[in-house]
């Protein structure tokens, strides 16, 4: 069975077709979002929230994500694999052509950092090493403390400006991909649209590429629901494999997230 890579993703694309991403975290559950038709596994540093417990992500270390990562790395059969840097883990350059260098010698396919414009000369670096890069902007869990908590973010004329043009700067140092959290629909799709790499999106509405939702998040066992969150294991009936086939296929037919799920 052929792996996915990013350029499968841009490739999609440029075809104008969605793609579908889970988080995941060991190897069973990597094989079951695999056999499900899902495009890509993040192994996001949420592991902190919903396997430790942890109130954020800030606590995960690089040697929690190298163990996630490689269990996950075992389990998938045909996903693009990305890989979370953990907070601080790539405070300059050097430190992040270490981190990225053990996260993708634990079997990602593609690292994923949080933050704008000042990520240009790491990104441009890890680029230059033959690295792929998946940028983060909008609400950046690692750096909640600083944003006063879990809130939408470019909602304001100044914030969103600054948003779009850390999007262009982000694609101009080397991101192959962008992740948007919390973002308003209306920017999210303008950045979508100003921009040439796949935008992958959680909790910013449908226009953007491709979508993103946390595992325990979509089979509702999180104890926390967000508003972007969609219960797929309530709707499959149980049926832990067919509510990931309707996630990815929900949205592929751009059904979800659906305005519910969206922010103004």
């Amino acid at each position: 069975m052929k792996t996915l890579t990013i350029s499968d993703i841009e490739q999609l694309k440029q075809e104008g077709k969605k793609f579908s991403c889970i988080t995941a975290y060991d190897a069973t559950f990597a094989g079951v979002i695999s056999d499900a038709g899902v495009d890509v596994i993040l192994v996001g540093d949420s592991l902190g929230n919903v396997i430790q417990g942890q109130k954020t992500t800030v606590p995960v270390t690089i040697e929690d994500m190298e163990y996630h990562i490689a269990c996950v790395a075992r389990g998938n059969k045909r996903c693009l694999l990305i890989g979370d840097m953990p907070y601080m883990s790539y405070a300059t350059p050097e430190q992040a052509y270490h981190t990225a260098a053990l996260i993708m010698q634990a079997g990602a396919h593609m690292v994923k950092l949080e933050g704008g414009d000042w990520l240009h000369d790491t990104i441009a670096g890890l680029t230059e090493r033959g690295i792929p890069v998946c940028a983060h902007l909008g609400l950046t869990p690692q750096s909640v403390d600083a944003l006063g908590g879990f809130k939408v973010q470019g909602r304001d004329s100044k914030q969103a400006k600054q948003m779009l043009a850390d999007a262009k700067a982000l694609e101009e140092a080397g991101a192959r991909m962008l992740v948007l959290e919390c973002v308003p629909q209306g920017l999210a799709k303008q950045i979508a649209q100003s921009i040439n790499i796949p935008v992958m999106g959680i909790g910013a509405g449908v226009d953007v590429d491709g979508q993103v939702l946390v595992l325990h998040d979509m089979l509702g066992i999180s104890p926390f629901q967000a508003k972007f969150v969609r219960n797929f294991m309530a709707d499959a009936k149980g049926d832990i494999k067919a509510a990931f086939e309707l996630y990815h296929n929900e949205v592929r037919a751009k059904k979800f997230p659906a305005a519910e799920h969206s922010f103004d």
